[in-house]
C-alpha cells in the first residue's frame, strides 16, 4: 500500500478536463473528490449528466482494474436497476482509457455514473435506514452469486481474512491499554474466528460499505438510495459484507449492535445468513476496527495528517472499546434474533421442556410454591417505601416494610415477577454495556420472598457448576449455579442468588444434586448483597456463561431477547399462571349476582368465599393463583385433567348428562372398579 501511496496520480483540474474531452468526448466543470489512493472528480457535463472521472494509481495491477471493470459490466447486466455506478464507454467504446502522467506513470482512465443521494455519514442512522442498508447489500450480493474473475482472488489487507495482520502493526499504536485491548481481539480471531473460514460461504462481495459509501435518498432518510466505489471489492466471506458495514454504521451510534442487527436483518431478508455466519459477526465486526485502527497508526508516518486516513479513527476507537466491555454472548444473541434464529441453539426447546415437564418437578420450597398465600412484592412501584429504601441500601427497613405487610394480610410469600420494570437498580453496576446512557431495568429472574433461612430444594437432578461469593453491593452475595441435563431437553443452568454463606462449605462446583436436594438457605440482608431475604432464581439456556455473566437484569429494549437466553422461570419453581393473570369478574360481583340470580339453597362455602378457575390433579387453582389440595369435591379420587378422564366425561356428557338417582350401567360397574 504504501508504494501506490507513491503512485496516486496528481493531475490538475485542467489536466482532468482535457483527459475527460479526449477519451470520452465530455465537456463539464469538475470537482475534486477524496480518495485514499485515486484520484476522483465529480463531472458535471455540458449537457446535465453528472459522472465520476477516476484516475487510477499508477501502481493498481491491471488485473485488478480489468476486474472492476468486469464487476461493473456483470451488474450492469444482471442487475442494471441496483443504484450502483455504471460505466460509460469511450470514445472507442472502450470500459478504460489510459494515459501517462508528467512523472511517467501509466493511469487507467474510468467514467462511471453519478449516483444521487447523500452519504449516510451526514445523515441520521435511523432502524429502518439501517435495515434498508442491509436489504440493498445483500441485493448486491445475490446479483453477484456465480460471478468469478482471477482480479478478485487479491491480497488486500482490508479482507477481513487477513485481519490477523494487524498484530504486526500494533507497534504503531503508542498507548499499552490500547495495544492490549487490540490484543485481545486478535487473540479471539485467532483462537475463534480464524480456523472457521475455510468452512464459511464465500462470494465476491463490496467490501466497504462504510458511511461515506452508502448513499440515502434526501427526501426520505430511512431508504438507501445507492451505494458507491467498488475499489475494495474482491472474493471473501459473505458474512464479511455484514460485518463492515455494520462496523461503519456502528461508528458514535448509541447502540451499535442494534445497528448491526438492523443491517442483518435486512440482508437476511435478501441474502438468507446461516447461524455458523452469524456468531462470527461480533468478531468480524471488531476485527475491521481493528484493522482500520492499526492500519491508520501505521501509515502516520508516511501520509501525516491525511484527513481521509484518519476520518473514521476516533470513533473506531470509541466504538472498540465499547465492543470490549460487552459480553460477546449477549451481542451474538442480539444478531441471532434479529434473524429470527433462537438466541442460542436449543433455547426454544428448553422452555417447551419445562413447560411440558412441570408437573413432574418437585417443590423448591417445603411444599409447593403455588400453595403459599402469596402477593406482589412492590418493586414494581418506584414510589413505594421498600423500593426506595432498597434502593438507598436500607434492606433492614425494606424488610420491615414487607414483613408488616405479610402480617395484615396472611400473606406467607412475596413474588417479584420475571421482566418486571424497576426503578430499585440505582448502582452504576446496573448502567447498560450495550446502550449509551442507558440502564439495565428489567428483572430477568423471579424473586421468592421469605424469611432468612428458609430452605431451598432444587426442583430437577443437576450438578453444581459454581458456588460464589459476589461482594458489590446490591449485588447476589452468595451464588450458586446448577447446570440441568434431563432427557429429552438440551441442558440449561438455574442461577441461585441471595443465599447464606453456609452454602459455600456445602457444596463445591461438581457435585451431584438429586431432585429434592438442598441446595441453601435465603440468607440475610449481610450476606445476600445487602436486600431483605429473598431468592433470586433465574434460567439462563446458554450454558457457557458463568454465574456472574448471568445477566440478572436488562435492557428493556432487548427484553424479547433476554426472554429467551433467560427466560421466566415461574413454571420451573411451581407458580400457578393465574397469580399473574387474572381476569374475570370479582369476587365480590359474582357475589352480588348470585345473590339476586340464583336461589339462596346454592350456598358458598368461607368467610371469604374462594374463586376456583382450574383444577390440575390434586389440586384446584384460585384465581390469584393458590393451589388448595381437593380433598372435599369428589375430584380426589380421579384428579383432574387426566386425558383418559376428560375423554370418558366428555363421552358420557354428549351421550347422558343425569345424576345417581336413575339406573344406569356405568354407576354400577364404576362402582365395580373402585372397590376392586
Amino acid at each position: 500500500m504504501n508504494d501506490m501511496l507513491n503512485t496516486k496520480p496528481e493531475f490538475s483540474l485542467d489536466e482532468a478536463a482535457a483527459l475527460l474531452a479526449q477519451h470520452f468526448g465530455l465537456k463539464g466543470t469538475l470537482a475534486p473528490l477524496d480518495s485514499e489512493r485515486d484520484q476522483n472528480f465529480k463531472v458535471t457535463a455540458d449537457d446535465g449528466r453528472i459522472f465520476i472521472l477516476k484516475i487510477i494509481n499508477a501502481a493498481e495491477p491491471a488485473i485488478e482494474s480489468d476486474f472492476q471493470t468486469a464487476l461493473l459490466e456483470h451488474i450492469g447486466e444482471n442487475a442494471g436497476v441496483l443504484p450502483v455506478p455504471h460505466l460509460h464507454p469511450t470514445l472507442s467504446s472502450a470500459s478504460l482509457a489510459e494515459t501517462t502522467s508528467a512523472r511517467g506513470g501509466v493511469h487507467r482512465l474510468r467514467l462511471v455514473s453519478w449516483v444521487p443521494g447523500v452519504p449516510l455519514a451526514q445523515s441520521d442512522r435511523s432502524e429502518a435506514a439501517l435495515e434498508s442498508l442491509g436489504r440493498m447489500l445483500g441485493r448486491f450480493d445475490a446479483s453477484l452469486r456465480g460471478f468469478m474473475h482471477p482480479g478478485a482472488l487479491r491480497d488486500l489487507d482490508w479482507d477481513i481474512r487477513k485481519a490477523g495482520r494487524s498484530a504486526d502493526r500494533l507497534h504503531h499504536v503508542p498507548d499499552e491499554g490500547d495495544r492490549a485491548l487490540l490484543g485481545r481481539f486478535l487473540a479471539r480471531f485467532e483462537r475463534d474466528v480464524a480456523p472457521r473460514f475455510a468452512k464459511l460461504r464465500a462470494s465476491i462481495i463490496h467490501n466497504d460499505a462504510n458511511d461515506w459509501n452508502v448513499l440515502v435518498d434526501p427526501d426520505n432518510r430511512d431508504r438507501i438510495s445507492g451505494i458507491i466505489d467498488l475499489g475494495d471489492a474482491l472474493y471473501g466471506p459473505v458474512i464479511a459484507e455484514v460485518a463492515i458495514a455494520a462496523a461503519y454504521a456502528g461508528l458514535d451510534h448509541p447502540d451499535p449492535i442494534g445497528a448491526a442487527a438492523a443491517i442483518a436483518r435486512g440482508f437476511h431478508s435478501e441474502y438468507p445468513l446461516l447461524e455458523e455466519e452469524i456468531d462470527l459477526l461480533f468478531d468480524l465486526i471488531a476485527m475491521r476496527l481493528v484493522t482500520s485502527v492499526t492500519i491508520s497508526a501505521s501509515r502516520r508516518t508516511h501520509t501525516g495528517d491525511n484527513p481521509y486516513l484518519a476520518i473514521s479513527e476516533r470513533p473506531a476507537w470509541t466504538l472498540l472499546r465499547k465492543l470490549d466491555a460487552m459480553q460477546p454472548r449477549f451481542a451474538t444473541a442480539i444478531l441471532r434474533h434479529a434473524c429470527g434464529f433462537e438466541t442460542v441453539r436449543g433455547a426454544r426447546d428448553a422452555g417447551v421442556w419445562i413447560e411440558q415437564n412441570r408437573k413432574s418437578l418437585l417443590p423448591l420450597l417445603g411444599r409447593p410454591v403455588a400453595t403459599y398465600p402469596a402477593d406482589l412484592v412492590p418493586y414494581g412501584d418506584p414510589a413505594h417505601p421498600m423500593t426506595v429504601n432498597s434502593a438507598e441500601a436500607r434492606p433492614r427497613d425494606a424488610q420491615f416494610i414487607w414483613e408488616e405487610h405479610c402480617r395484615s394480610t396472611g400473606v406467607e410469600l412475596g413474588i417479584g415477577p420475571w421482566g418486571e420494570a424497576r426503578t430499585v437498580y440505582s448502582g452504576e453496576m446496573f448502567a447498560s454495556r450495550l446502550i449509551d446512557g442507558a440502564r439495565r431495568t428489567r428483572h430477568l429472574g423471579l424473586d421468592l420472598f421469605m424469611a432468612a433461612g428458609t430452605r431451598l430444594y432444587t426442583p430437577l437432578a443437576a450438578t453444581v457448576v459454581s458456588v460464589e461469593i459476589e461482594q458489590e453491593p446490591l449485588g447476589y452475595g452468595c451464588l450458586i449455579a446448577l447446570r440441568h441435563e434431563p432427557a429429552g431437553s438440551p441442558p440449561f443452568l438455574t442461577l441461585w442468588g441471595h443465599l447464606a454463606h453456609e452454602a459455600i462449605g456445602q457444596l463445591k462446583a461438581g457435585d451431584r444434586l438429586e431432585a429434592g436436594a438442598l441446595v441453601g438457605e435465603m440468607g440475610t440482608a449481610e450476606e445476600n448483597g445487602g436486600w431483605a431475604p429473598h431468592l433470586h432464581l433465574q434460567i439462563s439456556t446458554d450454558t457457557s456463561l458463568s454465574a456472574t455473566e448471568i445477566l440478572g437484569v436488562g435492557e428493556e429494549r432487548y427484553l424479547d431477547v433476554w426472554a429467551e437466553l433467560f427466560p421466566d422461570p415461574s413454571l420451573f419453581a411451581g407458580l400457578a399462571g393465574e397469580f399473574f393473570n387474572r381476569d374475570g369478574r370479582s369476587h365480590e360481583e359474582i357475589v352480588r349476582l348470585r345473590k339476586e340470580l340464583l336461589l339462596p339453597n346454592l350456598s358458598i362455602s368461607y368467610d371469604k368465599p374462594i374463586k376456583f378457575v382450574r383444577g390440575e390433579g390434586a389440586w384446584l387453582i384460585d384465581d390469584r393463583g393458590r393451589a388448595y389440595l381437593d380433598c372435599f369435591n369428589n375430584v380426589c379420587h380421579i384428579g383432574h385433567a387426566h386425558p383418559a378422564v376428560v375423554e370418558a366425561m366428555a363421552r358420557q356428557a354428549a351421550t347422558l348428562n343425569t345424576n345417581t338417582r336413575y339406573l344406569h350401567d356405568n354407576i354400577v360397574a364404576y362402582a365395580e372398579r373402585l372397590t376392586a
